[in-house]
């Protein structure tokens, strides 16, 4: 068996992939993870943690974990992931336009505080001056 073969534990997964159990056994509810379960204990296989590292990444982006399951189901369509890619790209083509619009919205709303910034600046200006003028 190779290192890639082998499962993992919910520990040795939570120090690979920097999540907590709670994390994974989440994942597992929603069923994104399938690990096999020996009583209590939960075994990752590479499945799963190749399933792990796109959940976290479309996180990452922002995909609902609705989209990401939906991505995931799509890999068994039998058509070379040609359907999981195309869906993914659409996704991401709509998450960008939103991450584009939010930081637009973001430098309009950092310029607005600083052109504000600045006034207080001049007026605490003039204050003080003033102040100084009459003491």
């Amino acid at each position: 068996m190779t290192s890639e073969d082998r499962v993992m534990t919910i520990r040795e997964m939570c120090n690979a992939y920097d999540v907590t159990p709670r994390t994974l056994r989440f994942y597992e509810q929603k069923e994104l993870l399938f690990p096999i379960r020996e009583g209590q204990k939960r075994l990752f296989t590479r499945r799963d943690r190749a399933r792990l590292k796109l959940i976290l990444r479309g996180k990452r982006f922002g995909f609902s974990l609705e989209e990401i399951r939906q991505l995931l189901d799509l890999y068994h369509v039998g058509d070379r992931q040609q359907t999981q890619i195309a869906r993914t790209y659409e996704i991401a083509q709509d998450r960008l336009n939103d991450m584009i619009r939010q930081r637009d919205e973001l430098n309009t709303a950092i310029a607005d505080l600083q052109e504000q910034m600045k006034w207080g600046e001049k007026m605490l200006a003039s204050m003080d001056n003033q102040k100084r003028a009459a003491g």
